[in-house]
């Protein structure tokens, strides 16, 4: 399906929900919607779904517009944060639903094996109510597969699954994706999720699509401030000073080399930089950013440190479990060429080439 929003609006009272917002979507591929909860994701896949309808624009499918055309004329499946499965059917019923109104050959094969890579496969003879709530809400991923419908919608689908299986859901998903023809649209707030599902990201914030392009396109080479700081996570650190004659003075008497290419660069400008770029041992060319300890975070298999600068606060993001104690003495590095820069408005001048990316994420 060929799904295309032609300068859509939604606004609600006062409020505006929606903002003009121009996308069209690859056919057959994953669009995810990146945001913080209530910067828009929901509200648009409630028009492209055709539950609301905007305010203003069009909504076009293959070229038809199907701006008024209520849900139920199109062939859509949805699945949201809260799973939705009907409690008098079991398990195996509610993935064959739809399979059966097809009038599907193979529909237990095809049930058994969905609900295997869903892990659900020792509860088809229950029903919803004796599942708990993550397994119920892997039924209702499993029917909308299932259901192969040209467009399939998932707002946040995993958000409520304990870590370990949302981990394993996103790959059999990614897959599961791939394989089939539907165009894909999934919501989240979480970046990571959006680097693992690939296909392309719409970064959205306040009800506006600020960036819409492949995935790691956008991640790598983000517009604006607006979008790297929604795409990363942990936030990328942000820290401002001006620009001098190849050189990059910031609070506190730092001063950094500029890349090549901004070396006639003048004025204020925003230094970026990953947390992952900043190492704990020095490289030739690194600029020195000595600091203090003012916390540690290990979450899963990585270390955050956050260190309080000169030139401002910063968190570094190290593999492994490392330890280091309130109020140490610490020293980072960071090369030039791993720094992003921004102008006084705030848009991209200057991002890492991709091949020095290696390993920083």
């Amino acid at each position: 399906m060929e799904l295309t929003l032609e300068r859509v609006g939604k606004v609600v009272g006062a409020q505006t929900w929606l903002r003009d917002i121009d996308l069209a979507l690859k056919p057959g591929a994953v669009t995810v919607l990146l945001g913080v909860t209530q910067a828009g994701k929901t509200s648009l896949m409630r028009l492209m779904a055709g539950l609301d309808a905007p305010t203003s624009g069009q909504v076009r499918v293959d070229g038809r517009d199907v701006t008024g055309v209520p849900v139920r004329e199109r062939n859509v499946s949805m699945v949201y944060q809260q799973f939705i499965n009907y409690p008098s059917f079991k398990v195996f019923d509610n993935i064959a639903s739809p399979l059966k109104l097809r009038g599907e050959k193979d529909v237990t094969a095809r049930v058994k094996a969905l609900a295997d890579r869903l892990h659900i496969g020792q509860f088809l003879d229950r029903y919803p109510s004796e599942l708990s709530g993550g397994q119920q809400q892997r039924v209702a991923l499993a029917r909308a597969l299932a259901k192969g419908a040209p467009l399939m919608l998932l707002d946040e689908p995993l958000v409520n699954l304990d870590y370990k299986l949302r981990e394993g859901l996103r790959e059999e998903l990614s897959q599961l994706f791939a394989a089939g023809d539907s165009t894909v649209v999934y919501a989240t707030t979480e970046p990571a999720e959006a680097l693992l599902l690939g296909g392309y990201t719409a970064v959205m914030e306040k009800g506006e699509v600020l960036q819409y392009g492949p995935t790691a396109e956008v991640f790598h080479q983000p517009a604006s401030l607006r979008v790297a700081r929604a795409f990363s996570d942990p936030p990328m650190n942000l820290l401002r000073g001006q620009a001098y004659e190849g050189r990059l003075t910031l609070k506190g008497g730092l001063v950094l080399a500029l890349p090549a290419p901004m070396a006639a660069v003048t004025g204020p400008l925003t230094l970026g930089v990953r947390a992952a770029a900043l190492r704990t041992t020095a490289r030739p060319g690194d600029t020195a950013l000595a600091g203090t300890v003012q916390l540690t975070e290990i979450s899963g298999s990585d270390t955050f440190v956050h260190l309080g600068i000169a030139a401002g606060d910063m968190v570094a993001q190290f593999t492994g479990v490392h330890h280091f104690s309130l109020g140490e003495p610490l020293t980072l590095y960071l090369h030039p060429s791993h720094v992003y820069l921004f102008d006084g408005d705030g848009g991209l001048l200057a991002a890492p080439e991709r091949s020095l990316l290696a390993g920083v994420h």
